[in-house]
């Protein structure tokens, strides 16, 4: 039995169900400005409908708009365009699990803006708090020469299913799920609650059988876990039982008294794999006499359709994935956008486009641009997980329009899959949990690499946390880096664990291994003699992690940035105990954390 999902019913309509999801907010809103309610009790309630508090405390709040499996419209891009500008600071953040967040919003306007996002199917519910979060999906799924199955309708079949579900709901953590349509898995299965990969198995009567291998317990975070593969193969009718199966054993079993050992990763320490797997299989067995069973083939992948793309005979197909090595080839400026930007490949003749976007901030002229182009020129909009856009059903023909409407607002950059598209958290410009401006690192980063003519080096990640709770992912980067306080003349300083080799993709994860601590002052000199030594030492075809094992692994790498680990005196050089875009002295303050990791 699927839940009631937002959907636009008419122009400008809202859903009863969003629309009672908002009108319960303002009364309790009402309730807890008029000190009836209590702290902790409208706290639990205003994550759960994802609403955050900042570190700047008072009425701030940042508001995480839902976008499942990253696919947007051209009138919720409008939709996001006017908050921005509205009631936020002018720009959105696109977040490296497909949703899009607006800070700095007023507590007394949320009941306003989420009426506005529900007028065009938009929701934050539940995007944070211990509940079921975003669905995510590859971004190029639907689109991808290598995919054994378009994941796009069963990922919507998921979050109709678990919006407002009562399972979705009070859980003891965050439960997070990811779909990737083969295995080279650009949707990161390999480190959610629950990861699943379209893949193919042989059958007796020497056809093939597409369907899917799901994996459970995977997490990052302080203590990264990798995922545990369920079964050999689920079938797609029971996919949807299985995910439901997974939640009802965390639900059941997941540690309610303590926060730090609540994620489903430590059920699996706890118990160990085959108990857990144990558990999950007994609980999809009985799931048919559940009331919410979501047993068969979901309806909306019915309606859909879930048959691959396919490759085409004619073209051969852009490789992509973690590792991907983009060569530029050509000189002229739209040359080298289609060089690194453009994904061919598909049978049914189309491409795909990245549009960059530095940071993953995004202005309301480029929300608005954004939602021009895919207006204009007929095509889909999907957000990626390394913070940009992907413009999808192309033809040839319209590339050159479309490099020249991204380039007039500043978003034509060769970024994707180059060194350029550096991924950080907001870390302390607004988080609570963050003792580093991970930001302001990642704009340092971006300006060195430029003046060091290496921004356009391919096949190696940057991403950056300001934390230990790895919202900027660091542990599955290349080059990985975690903001921690330093001590050095008896002062604080901003300061990053520097981590080498990370990866994810067919169906293995590797987390990053520690290199260094940093000064905050000089990360970015070692970004550029890495990725420097990378570029000069590689051999044809090389990955990273190649790479990385050849010249003797982090700890070998490291040895030769041992000099930037020096602070000077505040006399000599008062910066390093300045954090990026910071004018006074650094101070490690962190607040009471809500919830991590979006």
């Amino acid at each position: 039995m699927s839940q009631t999902i937002d959907v636009e019913v008419g122009p400008g309509a809202i859903s009863p169900a969003a629309l009672a999801d908002i009108q319960k907010f303002e009364r309790l809103l009402a309730k807890y400005l008029a000190g009836e309610m209590d702290e902790d009790a409208f706290r639990v309630f205003r994550l759960n409908n994802g609403i955050y508090g900042q570190r700047q405390g008072g009425t701030n709040q940042m508001v995480r708009v839902k976008i499942p499996y990253g696919s947007l419209q051209p009138e919720q891009l409008e939709m996001l365009a006017h908050l921005s500008e509205t009631y936020s600071r002018g720009w959105g953040h696109i977040t490296t699990r497909q949703n899009v967040q607006m800070h700095f919003v007023q507590l007394e306007q949320i009941p306003a803006v989420m009426r506005e996002l529900a007028s065009v199917g938009l929701t934050t519910r539940e995007a944070c708090g211990d509940t079921v979060r975003n669905v995510m999906g590859c971004h190029l799924a639907g689109a991808c020469p290598f995919e054994v199955l378009d994941i796009s309708p069963w990922a919507q079949a998921t979050f109709e299913h678990l919006l407002r579900n009562p399972y979705a709901q009070r859980l003891p953590r965050k439960f997070k799920i990811n779909f990737s349509g083969c295995v080279t898995d650009c949707g990161q299965a390999m480190f959610n609650d629950v990861g699943v990969v379209a893949v193919n198995r042989a059958k007796d009567d020497g056809t093939v059988e597409p369907g899917f291998r799901v994996f459970f317990a995977g997490g990052l975070g302080a203590n990264p876990h990798p995922a545990q593969a369920l079964e050999e193969f689920t079938s797609r009718e029971d996919l949807l039982p299985t995910i439901e199966a997974i939640l009802r054993t965390f639900d059941h079993y997941g540690n309610r008294d303590n926060k730090l050992r609540a994620r489903m990763k430590w059920l699996v320490d706890n118990l160990g794999a085959d108990e857990v797997r144990r558990r999950i299989l007994k609980e999809r067995r009985f799931l048919p006499a559940a009331a919410t069973w979501p047993g068969g083939v979901p309806a909306a992948v019915q309606a859909a359709g879930d048959e691959p793309a396919g490759v085409s005979s004619t073209i051969s197909p852009t490789p992509m994935g973690w590792g991907t090595n983009v060569v530029l080839k050509k000189s002229d400026p739209q040359g080298r956008w289609d060089d690194a930007n453009v994904v061919r490949g598909n049978a049914k003749h189309t491409v795909s486009a990245y549009a960059y976007c530095r940071l993953g901030d995004v202005t309301a002229e480029q929300f608005r641009a954004v939602a021009a182009i895919q207006r204009d020129m007929n095509l889909e909009v999907r957000v990626t997980n390394r913070q940009n856009f992907v413009f999808r059903g192309l033809g040839e023909e319209q590339l050159t329009e479309l490099y020249a409407r991204l380039a007039f607002v500043g978003m034509a950059e060769p970024g994707a899959e180059l060194a350029r598209d550096v991924v950080a958290c907001p870390g302390a410009d607004t988080c609570n949990l963050a003792v580093t401006q991970s930001r302001g690192l990642a704009n340092e980063i971006g300006r060195a690499l430029e003046e060091a003519g290496l921004a356009e080096v391919g096949g190696v990640r940057v991403n950056i946390s300001g934390c230990t709770n790895s919202c900027g992912q660091h542990h599955i980067s290349d080059i990985g880096f975690m903001g921690v306080e330093r001590r050095a003349h008896g002062q604080a300083a901003p300061g990053y664990q520097m981590l080498l080799g990370g990866y994810v993709g067919h169906t293995q994860i590797e987390f990053g291994h520690k290199a260094l601590r940093l000064p905050a002052k000089t990360a970015g000199e070692a970004t550029v003699r890495v990725v420097g030594r990378f570029a000069n030492e590689r051999s044809a075809g090389e990955s990273f992690t190649a790479w990385l094992e050849r010249v003797g692994g982090a700890s070998a790498v490291a040895a030769g940035l041992a000099d930037l680990d020096a602070f000077p005196s505040p006399e000599e050089n008062p910066a390093f105990y300045v954090d990026y875009g910071e004018t006074g002295p650094y101070i490690a303050e962190v607040g009471a954390g809500e919830c991590a990791a979006g």
